[in-house]
């Protein structure tokens, strides 16, 4: 039962874009990696890809832990067989081969700390991991989780640049626990079935960097502006609601770690050449004036098919974009500059 209501989740949302579905028997070989797997994040998304029947193929990675998760983890009767990997001796080891690189690694928010704090502590790990990637598995789709992903994605998309390895179609900043976090909080006030919502969330993945445009919302609902207002602010603040609730003891590793399996299944099928599978994501870009920027992003055999614009927007959200610029441009360049030094 457990089973088929995680599985069911996975396809959640997916149905309209679906077109056609692979049976476990039929489905490509693909190898997805887990970079930070015993980490908060990493444990559950780590089950989940696990659950995913288009994995062939799981590789867990973690500078230590890794080997009791894969075996935990290895037991489940699906489809993909699992190994575990500890330690950077191991990395090329567990990238070797990869169509996909998940990438939750790093410390996780605690009450009290800035984005600046997690920056000090994630930016090297990202690009260490980053520069392993280039070497061992340059034509992976990289699903980058660890924050700040507003500075992690251009480190990043830096340290390809320099390998020589850059793709901007390969390289996903992935936001969609922000349309997650929409999609339930305006069912939520819409009194609609949020199976069936479907909420566009631009920008960035950070504070008012996240912009949640509730007037393309599906189903419609006449809402009023205070209550519009108060889900932005909400969707923005999600994480420190979580980071609050669990007074020290962890942040928003359940639902990212849900967000995240579902942008990798999105990938997944992208790559097995299933039509119109459109997700949110953090990507290079040119529909504003900044090198990145989260929106609607169509999926396909090459990762990126085509980065779609942002349609009509209400002046609410005219308002949240112009807001938005500075900033996001700010963490952009502070990610480029780390890469660079």
């Amino acid at each position: 039962m457990l089973r088929s209501t995680i599985q069911a989740s996975l396809r959640q949302g997916r149905a309209q874009v679906n077109g056609r579905s692979f049976s476990s028997g039929s489905a490509p070989h693909r190898k997805v990696a887990v970079l930070g797997a015993a980490g908060g994040i990493g444990q559950p998304l780590s089950l989940l890809m696990k659950l995913n029947p288009l994995v062939s193929q799981l590789s867990l990675y973690d500078i230590a832990g890794t080997p009791g998760v894969a075996a935990d983890v290895s037991h489940i009767n699906t489809r993909s067989e699992v190994t575990g990997y500890v330690g950077e001796d191991q990395l090329g080891k567990a990238l070797e081969g990869c169509d996909i690189v998940i990438i939750p690694a790093g410390v996780p928010r605690k009450p009290g700390m800035t984005r600046d704090d997690l920056f000090n502590i994630n930016a090297g790990i990202v690009k260490g991991l980053c520069t392993a990637i280039a070497k061992y598995c340059p034509n992976a789709l990289v699903n980058m989780i660890s924050n700040p992903v507003n500075s992690t994605v251009p480190i990043a998309s830096e340290v390809f640049k320099k390998a020589g390895t850059y793709d901007e179609k390969r390289l996903f900043g992935v936001t969609t626990l922000d349309v997650v976090r929409a999609k339930t909080f305006y069912a939520g006030k819409a009194n609609v079935n949020v199976s069936e919502v479907n909420v566009p969330v631009v920008g960035g993945h950070a504070g008012i960097t996240i912009l949640p445009l509730f007037s393309q919302a599906t189903p419609t609902a006449n809402l009023s502006d205070e209550v519009l207002t108060a889900l932005t602010k909400r969707t923005q603040d999600g994480g420190t609601e979580v980071v609050e609730a669990k007074a020290g003891k962890g942040s928003a590793t359940l639902s990212m770690a849900y967000a995240g399996a579902l942008f990798a299944d999105a990938c997944l099928k992208g790559l097995n050449g299933v039509p119109d599978v459109v997700e949110c994501s953090f990507v290079q870009s040119s529909i504003t004036e900044l090198p990145f920027f989260a929106s609607k992003v169509r999926l396909g055999k090459n990762g990126v098919e085509e980065v779609l614009g942002l349609g009509a927007l209400s002046d609410y959200e005219k308002q949240g974009l112009e807001a938005l610029l500075p900033e996001l441009k700010s963490s952009i360049e502070k990610g480029i500059k780390f890469a660079n030094q």
